[in-house]
């Protein structure tokens, strides 16, 4: 059993939303592809559109990439909530368009020249309509624009048809094909074919493959007291130093343990914190903010300087790290120095404080709810995650995740490196708040 756990977690997860018969054949369609040894698919059928979000959290935990079976489906969730995996979506194309006409013509006896289409492109429908021969003269197009234009797709084909403008209506959509259905239109529900099926799956499986590389990569940060805050002598009598030493290395920790990194001194006047990418990247806001030179001037009192170096192996990290170390030093401790495994250098500016002392402070919304947080933890920690949120501001978890992210937009919440449950599953999100 142990084993089959480990295969299982050693395999891309790549979770399918959508219609349950479209996600059914997805799940047939990748248990026969060369790659089905490498992914384990992790099905969420709806059975509507408004179902999206919700089917997808369910499994969010479990799975390292998501593919939607259609672009209402992604942007309906990208909608209603955070996407914490990378996620991916079966495009449409003129591909299921001939399909849908061939079946269209044999069964119900359509005019292809008298149709209206939702969702395709234009340049797809003239395309696919361009080698058959057929003329689109007569051929209604309502394309897809964010999930606000689906939903005038049924009055769209209903209106055509009952004018006489139409012999069927083609649709992506199975709502919107049962409801024209029950008001008695000819409708036809295209489906992407198996093809594009295949090449959906195989996209997934890169971007899950990509994601989980990134994030086990490793990343060294070398931390250095600047030279202007290094004592003139060291030694045992140096009590100044030692307690210096002492609060760097406690200011390090309170990071370090929040990304499940180590830390090691590396002499009198350095240290050495190893971590993997992914968590590194959620405590630098993607590598848009240095880390740790705030907390250590704010609890030391000190400058220093920062060089990360990124690897695929420790020796290549820490190579890279001494590099972008040294840049630091250039630049007196003005910002961190990143240096990547493809030799990229990134300068990581001083995550800039949100209010001044000299400023009036402005209570906004966001600043009032953080006082709430605050004031509900009590003496306890400042990390929270959305289900903390939504049982204190007493609103649905989906507003809390909202929340959090507008904290952290407004700089009053980190971002912190997940957090791994008691349960099997991907880790919960938590952030740290930051008061004034």
């Amino acid at each position: 059993m142990d084993r089959l756990r480990s295969e299982a977690r050693s395999r891309v997860a790549i979770g399918v939303v959508g219609p349950s018969d479209l996600v059914e054949e997805i799940m047939m369609i990748g248990a026969d592809l060369p790659g089905a040894a490498d992914w384990r698919l992790v099905g969420a059928p709806h059975a509507g559109e408004h179902e999206t979000y919700e089917k997808f959290s369910r499994i969010a935990d479990s799975i390292d990439v998501v593919l939607f079976t259609g672009p209402l489906q992604h942007d309906l969730a990208r909608q209603a909530g955070e996407l914490p995996v990378p996620a991916t979506h079966v495009p449409m194309s003129g591909a299921s368009l001939y399909a849908s006409l061939l079946r269209g013509v044999l069964t119900q006896g359509i005019d292809p020249a008298r149709v209206s289409i939702d969702s395709l492109p234009a340049a797809d429908v003239d395309e696919a309509y361009g080698e058959i021969g057929v003329s689109t003269e007569g051929v209604h197009l309502s394309e897809y624009d964010q999930p606000e234009s689906a939903r005038g797709f049924a009055a769209f084909h209903e209106q055509l048809y009952r004018q006489g403008a139409t012999t069927a209506a083609l649709t992506t959509i199975r709502s919107v094909a049962g409801k024209l259905a029950a008001e008695g239109v000819p409708v036809l529900r295209m489906l992407p074919t198996s093809h594009t099926l295949r090449l959906a799956l195989n996209t997934a499986a890169l971007l899950g493959t990509g994601s989980r590389l990134e994030e086990s990569q490793i990343a060294i940060v070398v931390v250095e007291l600047a030279a202007s805050a290094r004592p003139t002598y060291s030694g045992p009598g140096n009590y100044w130093q030692q307690e210096l030493k002492l609060s760097l290395h406690q200011s390090l920790l309170a990071d370090a343990r929040l990304m499940g990194a180590t830390v090691t001194a590396r002499d009198e006047n350095s240290y050495v914190v190893t971590a993997t990418v992914g968590a590194l990247a959620q405590a630098t806001d993607g590598f848009r903010v240095a880390p740790f030179m705030d907390r250590i001037r704010a609890d030391a009192g000190v400058a220093v300087e920062v060089g990360i170096g990124l690897g695929t192996t420790a020796r290549d990290a820490d190579s890279n790290a001494m590099v972008a170390v040294e840049k630091a030093r250039g630049v007196g401790a003005a910002a961190a120095y990143l240096v990547g495994g493809d030799g990229v250098v990134l300068s990581l500016p001083l995550r800039q404080r949100r209010r001044v002392e000299s400023e009036p402070v402005v209570a906004t919304k966001a600043a009032k709810l953080l006082e709430r947080l605050v004031e509900a933890l009590g003496d306890g920690p400042l990390v929270v995650d959305a289900e903390t949120v939504a049982e204190v501001l007493e609103i649905a978890p989906r507003s809390a995740r909202r929340v959090l992210q507008s904290l952290a937009e407004e700089g009053l919440a980190w971002p912190m490196p997940p957090v791994k449950g008691t349960q099997a599953g991907r880790p919960r999100q938590p952030y740290r708040l930051v008061k004034g």
